[in-house]
């Protein structure tokens, strides 16, 4: 690039304004604008509401000056719907292209969602010939798991002539951001960063079983512990089955014990929000959003509002006429249709909900209204804080904890997620300041609180990832370089090789820190080491046939105490493997893994894996988006039932700070494999474990258990309790008894200072294999990403024909070029199998649904679910 870098450092524009605008411009604005009128891209990064839209507004005012076409994308068809709305009342000249709908393809600016932008890219045309400007809206998208990709495929295809605008709420990396946009097209990209809120917010906490709500974050963000510990302890005990505190890692909604009360639960539930929405509406609070993070709760909790009528009967007149204007393109079949007929009553109470399962033309419908201020009290999903303009005074979280399903567990609400939600409370130029309610109906520790309500938003982080259609559609185009090309220009590409000096720093710390350990003796420590570590590894083959389903499954009643690894043992192996090490050592480190006492709520088969539900003493760790094995317990932390977390466990005195730690008893999911024992002792457990005042019963009882057995609590004896009979666990029963006395024989045994070398021993080889992991994560991160995945995937499609030998896409190939929402292998091998042909219409409606929903059914085998025999018969076409 070459140009002037004094007027880069600091842009500045005096000339006639493609826009103006009859108020001041905020600072932010106008230097976006000078970087606009510098045919230069820009990141905006701002709170909502902060005005981000102007800049974006003033792009296009640019593009039809200068005779260009302008691309607006957005994440959301919802949010595509209100911009194209929006725009074509201001400039006219707008057209509209989302997966339902296609206006005025050929206008100077086109509002479209990112896929479809991507697929434009893919398949070429004029219209990106002629574009000038692409505005980006929501960027901070490009985090999600399952869609981030698009945007890193989109950004990687478009011209480098192109500039950009990238709106997005606060980001902490913003500036690493905008620094691989200079890269990857070569131009400069400015940051415009603001922390301004021009409508101040105050955050109150409603206490499940309370009766009023507690300031607990003031509109000069001051954190008032005093309230919030108020807010707390008038949680009253939930032996209701409300509380939200469910199974803490299941892949499944659903309570976390026995599930009894869970219909009472979610009638109380809906009792509190009407409670919060009376409240909000007597006092003169609404427009109200109500955010419900269960899309199958949002109808009901509506419904339970049916007693609140906030409109006039000349609103109501209103909502009939713009109601029936709406639905006029629908037939007189779909007019009738459940959906349609239920929502007009409600919304002319001026209750209205909003979710991804509503037809389109509802989902406009509720969105106008909300706008036009003739819907007091909105129930949606997070979908609705994405950017869309809504007017909004008030806003309302109906719990603190959502499902994940990246992370397969339920989460407290991260402060990135917080911020973006409760942003939209607060209307510029209306509102003296927003309120934002968080309905608790669990016990949260105030550090946690206050950086989940005051917190930073969450990082920028790729989730670049290879999937078929994007290499299909890769080499189509250019061939199987591009594919290469495409991973090396990615975010995450970039991310990495920022990394590598933080990488080798790591290494060179690790190795220093094992050369620092010096084991005295350390050839025969060696030797006992190797013996005891031969005997953990035989241990772990015991553990094997102890929690083979055939063994272990009758003995695991509720009430069951037993004792659960850490952390999975097949987790570790795989790790030490990734590492370089044999499966000797992956064995052993397997093996080794620490085990805590639990027990046991029930178990359940998903596929051909069981899960079992134990209550654990759980540390909880910052969320991770990273994506864990099912039943995995991933963010969750196993600790001794009876620690407090006031005192640093055994071995962990270096990474402990002294803070306060969100550690209490939960319900969670492990798979059988992680079950280290069984004892022989049952405790009784209560039929409601929602509530902590059970689970810490249970605990309690545990604890109890333990005092009462000082030499160590009975276990279920493999032969006699178990009725284990087969001769390779007794031969494997005599390897361990015979290793058990030659470590009885060796010198060492009994040294009175033993085990503090087996502790220097075992922390210098722990350090060494640390080290190996590094250098291994610094030789991957040096190289290309995703290398190995793209040299795999490339050869499944060549077995496939979906590709020949020469890489050119064959039939197949193309096909899953255009399958975007579903599995595009399996899917085009239903088509070319000729499957759809010899279904009926409903079956094959039924096959696409399983095809593209994503909601599993965990812990159901499938031959337990009742189907016809139609079903059945393409159930196993599919399967197979």
């Amino acid at each position: 690039w070459q140009g002037d870098r004094a007027a880069l450092d600091a842009p500045s524009y005096d000339g006639e304004r493609a826009k103006t605008y009859p108020f001041v411009l905020d600072a932010f604005q106008e230097t976006s604008v000078s970087v606009l009128e510098r045919n230069e891209s820009v990141l905006v990064a701002a709170h909502t509401s902060a005005g981000k839209t102007v800049v974006a507004e003033y792009a296009i005012a640019m593009a039809f000056r200068d005779n260009q076409r302008v691309v607006y994308t957005s994440p959301l068809k919802a949010l595509s719907n209100q911009k194209f709305r929006e725009l074509k009342d201001e400039f006219g000249d707008v057209g509209l292209m989302t997966g339902d709908t296609v206006i005025n393809e050929s206008a100077s600016c086109l509002v479209m969602t990112t896929e479809v932008l991507r697929s434009m890219l893919y398949r070429g045309g004029e219209v990106m010939r002629e574009v000038g400007w692409v505005i980006f809206d929501e960027i901070h998208y490009m985090r999600d798991f399952e869609r981030g990709v698009v945007w890193e495929e989109t950004v990687h295809f478009l011209p480098d002539a192109v500039r950009y605008v990238f709106l997005s709420a606060t980001i902490p990396n913003a500036k690493e951001f905008a620094e691989w946009i200079v890269k990857t097209h070569g131009h400069p990209c400015h940051l415009v960063y603001t922390d301004y809120r021009p409508t101040p917010l105050e955050h109150y906490i409603f206490p499940k079983g309370g009766d009023g709500i507690y300031l607990s974050f003031d509109r000069d963000n001051k954190f008032r512990q005093d309230n919030f510990l108020k807010a707390i302890n008038a949680i009253a005990p939930a032996s209701d089955g409300y509380a939200a505190n469910k199974t803490a890692n299941r892949t499944e909604t659903g309570g976390g014990g026995s599930g009894d009360g869970k219909g009472k639960g979610e009638e109380m539930k809906h009792l509190e929000v009407y409670k919060i929405v009376k409240m909000i509406a007597d006092k003169n609070y609404d427009p109200c959003i109500v955010f419900t993070f269960d899309k199958k709760m949002i109808e009901e909790q509506a419904k339970a509002l049916d007693r609140l009528d906030l409109n006039s009967d000349t609103e109501k007149s209103m909502i009939d006429a713009i109601f029936e204007a709406s639905i006029a393109q629908l037939s007189p079949e779909d007019k009738n249709l459940p959906q349609v007929v239920k929502i007009l009553p409600m919304v002319k109470r001026g209750i209205g909900f909003h979710h991804s399962g509503l037809l389109p033309v509802l989902k406009e419908v509720i969105e106008i209204l909300f706008q036009e201020g003739l819907i007091k009290v909105l129930i949606a999903t997070e979908t609705m804080s994405t950017g869309l303009n809504m007017p909004c005074r008030s806003v309302v979280f109906t719990a603190p904890r959502k499902y994940d399903g990246a992370e397969f567990g339920y989460r407290w609400i991260s402060s990135g997620e917080y911020v973006q939600m409760s942003g939209r409370a607060g209307r510029r130029g209306l509102d003296d300041r927003g309120l934002v309610v968080l309905m608790m109906d669990e016990r949260m520790d105030p550090q946690i609180a206050k950086g989940m309500l005051h917190g930073r938003s969450d990082p920028l982080n790729s989730a670049f990832r290879l999937h078929y259609p994007m290499l299909l559609n890769l080499m189509r185009m250019e061939g199987g370089e591009e594919c290469e090309r495409l991973i090396k220009r990615s975010f995450k590409q970039f991310q990495t090789d920022r990394d590598i000096p933080k990488l080798e720093l790591k290494c060179a710390q690790l190795a220093a820190a094992r050369d620092a350990v010096a084991v005295p003796d350390e050839a025969k420590v060696e030797e006992y080491v190797n013996l005891r570590d031969t005997l953990s590894v035989l241990r772990g083959e015991r553990r094997g046939w102890l929690n083979h389903p055939d063994n272990a499954l009758q003995f695991l009643q509720v009430g069951r105490c037993v004792k659960v690894c850490a952390r999975d043992p097949r987790q570790i192996a795989e790790e030490a493997a990734r590492a370089g090490e044999d499966g000797g050592v992956a064995q052993l480190a397997a093996s080794s893994v620490t085990s805590e006492w639990g027990v046991v709520i029930k178990h359940e088969r998903d596929g051909s894996e069981y899960l079992v539900d134990v209550v654990l003493n759980i540390e909880e760790q910052p969320h991770d988006a990273r994506r864990p094995r099912k039943g995995n317990l991933g963010r969750f932390r196993v600790r001794p039932m009876n620690w407090d977390g006031k005192a640093p466990l055994e071995g962990e005195e270096d990474e402990w700070t002294g803070a306060s730690r969100d550690l209490e008893p939960r319900v969670v999911q492990v798979p059988l494999s992680q079950v280290d024992s069984l004892s022989s002792v049952r405790i009784y457990t209560p039929k409601e474990l929602v509530s902590i005042e059970g689970r810490m019963r249970v605990q309690r009882a545990m604890n109890e258990v333990v005092k009462r057995f000082p030499d160590g609590v009975p276990m279920l004896d493999p032969e006699s309790d178990m009725k284990i009979d087969q001769d390779n666990f007794r031969k494997l029963k005599r390897r361990i008894e015979g290793l058990e006395a030659m470590m009885a024989r060796h010198p060492l045994h009994g040294s009175p200072d033993l085990e503090d070398k087996v502790k220097l021993f075992a922390r210098r080889r722990e350090l060494g294999l640390r080290h190996k992991i590094a250098k291994r994560s610094l030789k991957a991160a040096q190289g290309m990403i995703h290398k190995d995945d793209l040299r795999h995937m490339q050869r499944v499609l060549r077995r496939l024909n979906h590709t020949n030998e020469d890489g050119v896409v064959a039939m197949k190939g193309q096909v899953a070029c255009e399958i975007t929402s579903a599995d595009a292998l399996v899917t085009t091998e239903l088509v070319f199998d000729g499957l759809f042909k010899e279904l009926s219409l409903e079956m094959c409606v039924a096959v696409v649904a399983a095809l593209t929903e994503r909601v599993g059914t965990a812990g159901k085998d499938p031959k337990d679910i009742k189907m016809s025999e139609e079903c059945k018969d393409a159930y196993e076409r599919v399967r197979v």
